[in-house]
């Protein structure tokens, strides 16, 4: 099932603030998916679905990809023509896409295939893609248990502890994609996981931070009152202001035929 209204519909009033602050996606996810769907890029007709501010749109554009956004929200649409107005954009959703049958060579979804009802989106794709077409999705997260990063553990638990819940941002994500995957498994994926990393000051990473829906719900004045009290505890671990933020995208490929 699709994730909740409120929370799908959250990003459009805070779209600025997701184009600036939100992570991109490392070179080597475009190379996978290259080599998971065994065609390259360039030239490729890409309908790039939910693509928001156009993060991952202006990727796939720069690998040489004919690409065709397709969002549903008002405000992400508007962020994105301002950034991309070379790049066409139709309003739709994954689940009824505004597209004619067979007129893609790759569909993809980047961090927004959770935000469909699978019973409808499989279907959408698999009548928009080519023969021999392919599907890929991928998630962007942190969130990973690793040794060297304890500090993102206990910042997990700060925000699970002053949500009130478990369900705090990166959780829900988690847990979003992971449903997303299983109400794919009749389609055979190629499946792939990438690690990269950046450096960035606290205040992005906590600006990162409230662009998620878990927060943007939540409201402003809590969401500053969190951010106040997080950036004194990032602080301690890191005195000179930067936060090494650290990232797995997983990757899934399904190649019709």
């Amino acid at each position: 099932m699709t994730a909740a209204p409120s929370r799908a519909h959250s990003f459009n009033a805070a779209a600025a603030q997701y184009a600036a602050y939100r992570p991109s996606y490392p070179p080597a996810l475009f190379a996978a998916v290259e080599r998971l769907s065994a065609r390259p890029l360039a030239g490729a007709r890409v309908v790039d679905v939910g693509a928001g501010t156009g993060i991952a749109t202006a990727l796939l554009a720069e690998r040489g990809a004919e690409v065709l956004a397709v969002e549903p929200g008002d405000g992400m649409a508007a962020q994105f023509r301002r950034t991309l107005p070379h790049i066409p954009l139709v309003r739709g959703s994954g689940d009824a896409l505004p597209l004619a049958d067979g007129s893609a060579d790759l569909i993809t979804y980047a961090q927004a295939w959770h935000w469909t009802d699978q019973e409808r989106s499989v279907p959408e794709a698999l009548r928009v893609l080519r023969p021999g077409g392919a599907l890929a999705l991928w998630w962007n997260r942190q969130g990973d248990p690793d040794p060297d990063t304890p500090w993102l553990g206990e910042q997990t638990d700060r925000i699970a502890r002053f949500l009130g819940t478990a369900d705090d941002a990166d959780r829900a994500a988690d847990r979003a994609a992971h449903r997303a995957k299983d109400l794919t498994t009749a389609l055979d994926f190629h499946r792939d996981r990438l690690r990269w990393s950046r450096r960035v000051p606290v205040d992005t990473h906590l600006a990162n931070l409230a662009t998620h829906s878990a927060f943007l719900v939540l409201g402003e004045r809590r969401t500053a009152e969190f951010v106040a009290q997080e950036r004194t505890e990032l602080l301690k671990v890191f005195p000179d202001g930067v936060v090494e933020e650290r990232y797995a995208v997983d990757l899934l490929v399904w190649v019709d035929g």
